[in-house]
């Protein structure tokens, strides 16, 4: 657990309590938060995805029973879940539709379910915009009424909180922010959507690591030729590692990443106005503190400088975000918060 996340014990915590659940790929999140974001137990389990849901919903279930036991308390305890899950998917009827890292998944009734076998109520978002959430109610953008966040990581996701509403649109598709198109000429990066041009072909891990490769043959005197082998494909860390060692060809390639990311920063503060546009996901260069990280972010608030408009450039903060892989089950869990007091009141 990140060192940013706050925790306490069942007698130290503010009730009412609640369940955040966040879906992943590969693991199950699943932690208990009180109404001030603080955690009181943290577990995860597989997600299994060939599996299917129903039996990673029955085994997330089993966790958490677990998880309550050992702070003793049960499952009454909890008044509301809060449910996170990749896209896409229909919010308002709580289903998932086609998330592409889910297929065994498709077209399932995802929040009901999980709401009959935990018999509370269960609120649904998108994992990038609870993960946004997280980082507004209790991380990096407590102080700001507004926030853009932007995970950087195989794919870019992103999330949109303004005041307490998370923005998810008309057909849940709302905070898109990596499939804004930032390159519209016929020969821009291909995006693993399928359409060309989008921020995510140009600044998430999978596009780095295809233009690398692409501009390989051309560099041949940069020392990440001497990292590759058969047994050691090319990576993200690989090259922010050959970067830190003073790799012109590497830092050339975080440069124009932090470039294209300036620029899709700067469309998203002109639509939203937002106070703080964070950064997190596992691509950040070694952030906060890391002098490539502070390089990074430091290019992107340089581009930021020179094309924004003058007012939002000098006060909209752009900086890393804190909550880490922590911020989607505190995100679900504060978005359970809500409907339930807003229930209550």
């Amino acid at each position: 657990m990140t060192a940013h996340v706050k925790t306490v014990s069942a007698a130290e915590a503010k009730w009412p309590l609640f369940l955040g659940i966040d879906v992943g790929g590969t693991n199950i999140k699943l932690g208990v938060v009180d109404d001030l974001g603080r955690t009181l137990a943290l577990t995860k389990v597989a997600t299994l995805e060939e599996e299917g849901p129903e039996a990673a919903i029955l085994r997330a279930r089993a966790a958490t029973d677990a998880m309550l036991r050992g702070i003793e308390l049960g499952r009454n305890d909890l008044s509301a879940i809060g449910l996170a899950t990749p896209g896409t998917m229909d919010i308002p009827r709580g289903m998932l539709l086609e998330p592409h890292n889910l297929p065994h998944w498709y077209h399932f009734p995802i929040r009901d379910r999980v709401s009959q076998v935990w018999g509370l109520p269960t609120s649904y978002a998108n994992d990038a915009n609870a993960a946004a959430y997280g980082e507004f109610w209790v991380g990096r953008g407590a102080q700001y009424h507004s926030i853009v966040f932007l995970t950087l990581g195989t794919g870019v996701g992103g999330g949109i909180i303004i005041g307490d509403l998370s923005i998810d649109g008309e057909n849940s598709h709302g905070s898109e922010c990596g499939h804004i198109v930032i390159d519209c000429n016929p020969t821009a990066r291909m995006c693993g959507c399928g359409k060309r041009g989008h921020l995510e072909a140009y600044c998430s891990a999978t596009g780095l690591l295809k233009h690398t490769e692409a501009l390989l043959a051309e560099n041949p005197k940069t020392s990440l030729l001497n990292r590759l082998s058969d047994a050691q494909p090319l990576t993200p860390k690989m090259i922010a590692e050959e970067a830190e060692k003073g790799d012109k060809f590497c830092l050339d390639l975080i440069d124009e990443l932090a470039t294209y990311l300036g620029f899709g920063v700067i469309s998203l503060m002109h639509t939203i106005d937002p106070g703080a546009v964070l950064l997190g996901g596992a691509m950040n260069f070694g952030g906060p503190g890391d002098p490539l990280g502070e390089r990074f972010i430091g290019q992107v608030r340089s581009i930021v400088r020179q094309h924004a408009f003058p007012i939002p450039a000098q006060r909209t903060t752009i900086d890393f975000a804190l909550l880490e892989g922590e911020a989607g089950y505190i995100g679900a869990a504060g978005i359970a918060r809500l409907a339930w007091h807003r229930k209550k009141a």
